[in-house]
């Protein structure tokens, strides 16, 4: 007879694949990485929402329609939204402003509550996010404060299943394992295992740049922390649980080469990995390209890369962050997002219809689109409002050619205009056509100005 009580998917959480990485270059060791993204909630972050609500049941802190709140960058409260979604509970959590659109919306279709809050206050501000948590939890009433970052139940997971499970797919016979610090519960579980069953075991932690746990894991100061973009690997305090006496190596990897790393491994192996998951190879290729003698090594797909196709995978993204190397001319050109020469315009034509122009409009989440004859000439830009004119008395205007409604009496600049010339024109409410003998370059828009002054900040 079935356990109608326990859901079967929570069944398949652990026991992920281990896969040899063969198309890079790892010096003279042998690299493996554990695929924690096909756990069923896509992270390595269900072993410990499962154990956490497993253990907060026995001890009577969670009982039958109670509340489950924490704080997480996303993973742990999708594992948390499995396990407790499935159980019956309700799920409140509060994530920082700077998580992937897709895994709010997994979030949110799981059933969970979510808060957003600031990415940008530290430990103490009354709107970081586990401060926030924490208050929520004192205020619902029969809430379950999963607090994965001092829960001794989430070390416990990895040391209980996380790290036999590596100690057996790799037949006793691992030298290093490279991890990232978010909760510190994979490091420290990982750490306690292998203490007891191979005590020479290097630990190595790959850490972003601004976080401060390399930095402390090597000289035992704290430094003042930074910001990343790479998310659930990270922190600006050192989390109660975490255990760095096995720490031999750190790296401290920079969001670029995360996320290029991270793109690196899906064109080179096939593996869809998180912006974690990049700065986890990057470390680990480092740490293996040092070594003078042949080790093996273990590292981790975080999680699944599906849940940052808008960001890390998203050229466009990439490129407002600064992230995504490309020709630079010194000049306005490098304010458009969309260059003409690199093959990224979006546009239209000026017999395509109007409906058309809006769908695209939408496709690329921009409010305009250069009108252009045969994907060359420019003769036209349109925006939402031309279309709004054009349409808003009869729907079935939709269905107009472009060239109706688009604006043809257009005002360009030349790339070497300065940044002064570009503001007036962008302060009179109009986009900015780079535009000059050779051709037609882009278009430039506030945002793209806003994007250009953020990557000037220190």
């Amino acid at each position: 007879m079935p356990d109608n009580s326990r859901p079967a998917v929570l069944e398949l959480i652990g026991n992920t694949p281990l896969v040899r990485v063969s198309r890079f270059d790892t010096g003279p060791c042998t690299l493996f990485l554990k695929l924690e993204s096909q756990n069923p909630g896509g992270s390595i972050k269900d072993r410990i929402g499962l154990a956490m609500i497993d253990t907060a049941e026995r001890d009577g802190r969670l009982r039958p329609g109670g509340t489950i709140v924490e704080a997480t960058a996303g993973n742990t409260g999708l594992g948390l939204a499995l396990v407790g979604r499935a159980k019956g509970y309700r799920v409140v959590l509060v994530v920082p402003d700077k998580m992937s659109t897709e895994k709010v919306l997994h979030l949110k279709a799981m059933g969970a509550e979510v808060h957003i809050t600031r990415s940008d206050v530290g430990k103490g501000h009354p709107e970081y996010y586990q401060d926030v948590a924490a208050r929520l939890a004192a205020e619902i009433p029969d809430a379950f404060f999963a607090d994965q970052f001092n829960n001794p139940a989430n070390p416990l997971a990895h040391e209980c299943s996380t790290a036999p499970e590596i100690w057996a797919q790799t037949q006793h016979d691992v030298d290093a394992i490279v991890v990232g610090v978010g909760s510190a519960g994979t490091l420290t579980g990982l750490t306690r295992f292998f203490k007891r069953v191979q005590p020479d075991l290097e630990m190595v932690l790959a850490d972003p740049v601004g976080s401060v746990m390399a930095e402390y894991s090597r000289g035992g100061t704290l430094p003042t922390p930074g910001s990343w973009a790479v998310e659930g690997i990270g922190e600006d305090f050192i989390p109660s649980i975490a255990d760095l006496s096995s720490v031999r190596h750190a790296y401290s990897i920079s969001d670029e080469e995360s996320f290029d790393h991270a793109r690196q491994l899906l064109r080179a192996e096939g593996i869809l990995g998180g912006s974690s998951t990049g700065t986890l190879l990057a470390a680990a290729l480092r740490y293996c390209r040092e070594q003078t003698q042949p080790k093996r090594v273990v590292s981790f797909v975080c999680d699944t890369g599906t849940r940052y196709l808008s960001k890390v995978y998203n050229d466009q993204w990439m490129n407002d962050q600064g992230l995504l190397q490309r020709k630079h001319y010194g000049d306005l050109r490098d304010l458009i997002a969309r260059r003409f020469e690199d093959g990224r315009v979006i546009s239209v034509g000026p017999d395509d219809t109007l409906l058309t122009a809006f769908q695209r409009m939408r496709l690329a989440d921009v409010s305009q689109l250069p009108v252009l004859v045969n994907g060359k000439q420019l003769v036209g830009v349109i925006d939402e409002s031309d279309i709004l004119l054009g349409v808003h008395e009869d729907v079935a205007h939709f269905r107009k050619a472009v060239s109706s409604a688009m604006t043809d009496k257009l005002q360009t600049l030349p790339p070497d205009a300065t940044l002064a010339e570009l503001e007036a024109e962008l302060g009179r409410g109009l986009v900015a056509i780079i535009q000059d003998a050779s051709g037609f370059h882009g278009l430039i828009t506030r945002t793209d100005m806003l994007n250009h002054l953020r990557r000037s900040l220190p």
